[in-house]
């Protein structure tokens, strides 16, 4: 059996989003499935690794599509470096953009649709229709966004009957930063009418989330199943826990405004003033990016000195750093549709088995899966610091006390790979069937 991955993001594309594709490719054929990935060519990835080459099954068909983007473009409209990143405008403020900023969010509104790689669907259908013709295969399935991918897949599917199943990281109409887009009313009903008939050509649509497949059968889509990020555990062989010396929180990923955490700043400057030793023993990690708001936070609360901005690390160092540090930070956007947003971070930080604390809806999805894997608490944006510093100081203390908390690796197993691989290969099974 073979099936057709459509995805943007492939190596050498660094970050989380290419991980989730690479991982089906890696472990489907155990499951009687070959893949074939479709991908760009030349690709404006915000991160390169290498180190995800490992993951690539040996022989591996993948097509490549030539893709122009838009943000060479953008950088050169804004004056700003050739070598920035600026993928992930709508989650890190732009603090001196202007009407440059505003006129550059319309044009990519509006003009763009579904998402700045719109150039490459025509392309990428033609191709796929004259490839699919000689080389068949029993299933297509598409992870989005860009839900340039989806419109790809809706398109192909349609033209050829090939059974569809389309993967959700995130929402599309209902994604939080959708809010943000400076849509015309033409350009909304555009998105949506995308969205519907990606709804109704799919054999089957999965998300990520609970919260998120009840919001899509909300607004029309059929037969929607949760399939969790989930970690592989081949990433942390031979990585050993090398402790930090200062008792080390540490967060992964973008830290926009949205997910600014005053709360813990606050927790932290009365740890500094409360407890004893605790202001030359802490430090607060950042990998990725960090908004100039947060930065702003930070030193609003005279925390500075505690700070290091990691920048962007190769996944292998990331996870290593996990691993090390004493306890993880999980932070969820503050957006209406954050009680479903489950990061991918999560289940790395679950397989390192280090304790979590997150911020975001006390009924979210994350902190379900929180309390049912014993990882740690999570507390609202506007809950009271001392309850945050409470839970930061009782593992401060173990610290003193040269002792480590490990979490219980059962507890962790449903969210493996090749544990939710193997559910993905069995609905490919029923869609093509």
């Amino acid at each position: 059996m073979r099936v057709l991955i459509i995805s943007y993001y492939w190596p050498p594309s660094g970050g989380i989003a290419v991980l989730r594709c690479l991982k089906f490719a890696k472990y489907l054929r155990q499951y009687g499935w070959e893949p074939v990935v479709f991908t760009a060519r030349d690709a404006h990835y915000p991160t390169l690794d290498d180190s995800n080459d490992r993951d690539l099954p040996a022989g591996l068909e993948v097509i490549r599509q030539p893709i122009w983007e838009p943000y060479a473009w953008y950088k050169k409209f804004m004056g700003k470096p050739a070598d920035e990143n600026v993928n992930n405008v709508f989650y890190t403020d732009e603090s001196a953009g202007g009407w440059k900023h505003r006129l550059a969010v319309w044009v990519r509104s509006n003009f763009f649709i579904p998402d700045a790689r719109a150039t490459w669907i025509d392309g990428s259908v033609n191709r796929l229709l004259a490839y699919l013709r000689e080389h068949p295969v029993d299933a297509i399935l598409s992870d989005g966004p860009p839900h340039s991918n989806t419109r790809i897949a809706t398109r192909v599917s349609r033209e050829t009957g090939i059974p569809w199943l389309a993967d959700f990281q995130d929402p599309w109409t209902q994604v939080d930063y959708y809010q943000l887009l400076s849509l015309t009313a033409a350009a909304r009903k555009r998105h949506e009418r995308m969205e519907q008939e990606a709804f109704r050509q799919a054999s089957l649509t999965t998300i990520v989330s609970p919260s998120w497949k009840r919001d899509l059968e909300s607004i029309g889509a059929r037969d929607v199943r949760v399939l969790y990020w989930g970690y592989d555990p081949d990433d942390y062989a031979g990585l050993v826990r090398e402790p930090h010396d200062k008792f080390t929180l540490t967060h992964l990923g973008i830290m926009g405004y949205d997910r600014n955490p005053e709360v813990l700043f606050a927790a932290i400057r009365h740890l500094n003033a409360t407890v004893d030793g605790f202001a030359g023993d802490f430090e607060l990690r950042l990998y990725g990016q960090v908004d100039h708001r947060v930065r702003e936070s930070v030193e609003r609360h005279g925390i500075q000195e505690q700070v290091t901005y990691a920048g962007s690390v190769s996944r292998t160092k990331a996870l290593q750093e996990t691993l090390n540090s004493h306890l993880l930070l999980l932070l969820l956007n503050r957006q209406e549709n954050a009680k479903g947003r489950i990061p991918g971070k999560l289940f790395e930080y679950l397989a390192v088995r280090r304790p979590v604390i997150n911020f975001g809806p006390e009924d979210s999805d994350v902190a379900a899966i929180l309390t049912e894997t014993g990882s740690g608490p999570t507390f609202a944006y506007d809950t009271a610091p001392a309850l945050a510093a409470t839970y930061i100081e009782e593992h401060y203390r173990a610290y003193r006390r040269g002792e480590s908390a490990e979490l219980d690796p059962e507890a962790i197993t449903p969210y493996s790979h090749p544990t939710l691989v193997r559910r993905l290969a069995g609905w490919l099974n029923e869609i093509a069937a």
